[in-house]
């Protein structure tokens, strides 16, 4: 299933990418004319065998890299068309979980999520702190908040993570790999705490990963990257069944993973 391109107005559509090609150097042809729309209001997760090209198509989304050919749309605005201030405006409205919670060491959980706040607003602390509270609740957290990031669990690390990704209230929320190299219990809960922000805030959302579980389990929509290219985007219970020949290597190489984990 491919996806439908909507006019890069249509409010419907937050994100757009069009004809994108991306190569480094001399290396391979990384992105070769990726093309989709990313619906308002809805969570996506873009799949991928390691080395597809996700992180690099997220940084395109960001601003962070421009393509060598085609166009990316954000909420209407051309991305090429963008001075370096204009893109560091436009990055506001984002938020972002990295993959490993990129959290201060030096700073207690209430610092690291009021961060964004002091440094781009002037919003006094009586109102910092409703809005800090309100970010950690939402994410169960209602304690510990002068706790430092090594004295908490790599679950707790992630709430903290993704309080601070919200704290400014973005229109767009991304997330990095966020359940790479956890442990099966703090996979569950980073799939309940996206599910939580997914029903809470109703953010639109994209999630690069490699977790079928996962996808499977929290996404409204599914995008396959396979050499350079968008090869599926559809629903999950569609990804289920696609007779694409990688992605059925994909979820056949994850059932033999589950298998000699259950052996």
């Amino acid at each position: 299933m491919t996806p439908q391109i909507d006019s890069p107005l249509d409010s419907s559509t937050a994100i757009r990418l069009e004809n994108l090609h991306k190569t480094f150097h001399d290396q391979e042809h990384v992105l070769r004319g990726v093309t989709m729309g990313f619906p308002t209001g809805k969570l996506t997760y873009i799949l991928g065998s390691s080395g597809a090209g996700k992180s690099v198509l997220l940084k395109h989304i960001l601003g962070l890299l421009r393509p060598d050919e085609g166009k990316v749309w954000v909420h209407g605005q051309d991305l090429g068309q963008l001075s370096n201030r204009g893109l560091t405006h436009l990055r506001l409205q984002f938020g972002m979980l990295f993959q490993n919670s990129a959290l201060f060491d030096d700073m207690t959980v209430y610092e690291n999520v009021a961060f964004p706040l002091r440094e781009h607003t002037d919003l006094p602390e009586g109102e910092i702190e409703k809005k800090v509270g309100k970010a950690l609740n939402i994410l169960g957290m209602r304690g510990g908040w002068d706790k430092f990031p090594n004295e908490l669990s790599g679950g707790m690390r992630k709430r903290v993570g993704l309080a601070r990704a919200i704290i400014r209230e973005p229109s767009i929320l991304l997330y990095d790999e966020p359940t790479t190299g956890l442990d099966p219990v703090t996979r569950t809960t980073v799939d309940e705490l996206i599910e939580t922000l997914k029903r809470e805030l109703r953010l639109t959302s994209i999630v690069i990963s490699h977790d079928i579980p996962s996808a499977l389990l929290v996404a409204d929509l599914i995008a396959f990257l396979h050499q350079g290219q968008i090869v599926f985007f559809g629903t999950p219970s569609e990804f289920r069944v696609s007779s694409h020949p990688a992605i059925q290597d994909f979820l056949n190489a994850e059932r033999r993973a589950v298998r000699a984990f259950n052996d």
